[in-house]
């Protein structure tokens, strides 16, 4: 089990009406992790700021306002060796 102080960013832009955004939410909490919805908007630019406070990033499905955003999680992820899931 993880512990519980453990943050993952999940970027995308959340929905709460959507069934697969709340089961992302259970699912972390399933394993002990808290989850943290960032929209790709607040990606723009530097996305270090908003990321670091993560202990992994989890690309949401289906769910960018801004690819640019994403895109940039996902780069930043890479570069810093950040643990990245993709779906």
């Amino acid at each position: 089990m993880a512990d519980m102080n453990e943050t993952v960013g999940i970027i995308g832009d959340f929905n709460p009406q959507s069934p697969t955004h709340a089961a992302t939410n259970r699912a972390l909490e399933e394993v002990g992790l808290r989850p943290a919805w960032v929209a790709t908007t607040d990606l723009q630019g530097e996305p270090e700021l908003r990321l670091a406070e993560f202990a992994g990033v989890w690309i949401a499905p289906d769910s960018y306002c801004n690819m640019d955003g994403a895109l940039q999680a996902i780069r930043y992820a890479r570069e810093n060796g950040v643990p990245l899931v993709g779906t």
